[in-house]
């Protein structure tokens, strides 16, 4: 499934998700790289 996460105030990167993590975040990955950060959510 492909998430979106926000990095910083105004970096947000798309890729599939990977796993949740105990804080809230999640991670995903993009090619070969994983980041970790807050999901964006749906809008109504």
């Amino acid at each position: 499934m492909l998430r979106t996460i926000i990095l910083g105030s105004a970096i947000s990167v798309q890729g599939i998700f990977v796993r949740a993590l105990p804080d809230g975040r999640i991670v995903v990955q993009v090619d070969k790289e994983t980041y970790a950060g807050v999901p964006v959510t749906r809008a109504a």
